[in-house]
């Protein structure tokens, strides 16, 4: 199998019968060749705010599994670019670069995030303040989430987060080495205490998931349940009046567990659903 440019320089041609010339920007990903995956990319150095291709444009790389190694060269050049003078395999750390009398800047670099990345980048600490982990990039939503909260992670320990995407090579930087302030959020504390006082009793188990979790608004919900059940249908004025649950005319309304029932303009039921509900009562209301 062989490559060569187009004529034009933007397009490159091979002896594979059923692939002939393609835009460059079409050539990422992976091409099924009979048993083969065969993944194209092409080499970038990178301009801080820009990328552009790695030496000759006209040469290009295939590749079949991506290496921590693939990761050097565009983070290589991308700090030359900014002055350093960048070394590879120095003692333990993957990247060092030097700018003058600066203190040394680390780069360790994996093609995904994990705990061991991050153990590796706070042992570095240990060196120098300026130490940023850089990962492969990847496309999609889950990458971009991960990103998100790896950020933040890092920026909670004081180092830096990189990102490579070697499709094109390029290096983006999520956020520099420092220390982390973070800024407290006096309406989501207030929200926290707020449940936590209306909550009745303990009813849940520490680390269960989301789903089936009692909150205060369910055991509101089973309050309102608990006194039609009894009582049969009210007022929503009757049902909040007795049961000190100020809402209770739009828990009702709304009805998101399927326990009420409109009878009638102001007044409410138990569906069969509720009154199976109230058999649980005594666990969603914490009681012993």
């Amino acid at each position: 199998m062989t490559f060569g440019p187009s004529t034009d320089g933007k397009e490159f041609a091979t002896d594979l019968p059923d692939i002939g010339i393609a835009p460059l920007h079409h050539m990422g990903g992976l091409w099924q060749i009979g048993t083969k995956d065969i993944k194209f990319i092409t080499c970038h150095d990178l301009r801080l705010g820009a990328s552009h291709l790695l030496g000759n444009t006209d040469s290009f790389v295939a590749m079949t599994n991506a290496r921590e190694t693939d990761l050097y060269p565009p983070i290589k050049s991308f700090l030359e670019d900014q002055g350093y003078v960048v070394k590879s395999e120095v003692g333990a750390a993957d990247v060092v670069a030097v700018r003058g009398a600066e203190p040394p800047l680390v780069v360790e670099l994996k093609l995904g995030f994990s705990l061991a990345l991050f153990h590796q980048c706070v042992a570095r600490l240990k060196v120098t303040d300026d130490v940023y982990l850089a990962v492969s990039r990847q496309p999609g939503k889950r990458f971009a989430k991960a990103v998100k909260e790896n950020t933040g992670l890092a920026r909670r320990l004081g180092l830096g987060l990189i990102t490579v995407r070697l499709m094109d090579g390029l290096v983006e930087v999520h956020c520099d080495p420092g220390p982390y302030a973070p800024r407290k959020s006096n309406k989501r504390q207030s929200q926290l205490l707020r449940e936590f006082a209306r909550r009745q009793g303990d009813p849940n188990d520490g680390g269960q998931t989301r789903a089936g979790l009692v909150t205060a608004y369910r055991q509101d919900a089973l309050k309102c349940a608990l006194y039609l059940f009894e009582i049969g249908a009210s007022r929503g004025a009757d049902v909040a009046r007795a049961t000190t649950v100020p809402t209770a005319t739009r828990i009702m309304r709304d009805n998101h567990y399927g326990w009420f029932e409109k009878v009638e303009k102001g007044i409410y039921g138990l569906t069969q659903s509720g009154a199976d509900a109230v058999a649980t009562s005594a666990r969603i209301l914490g009681a012993d």
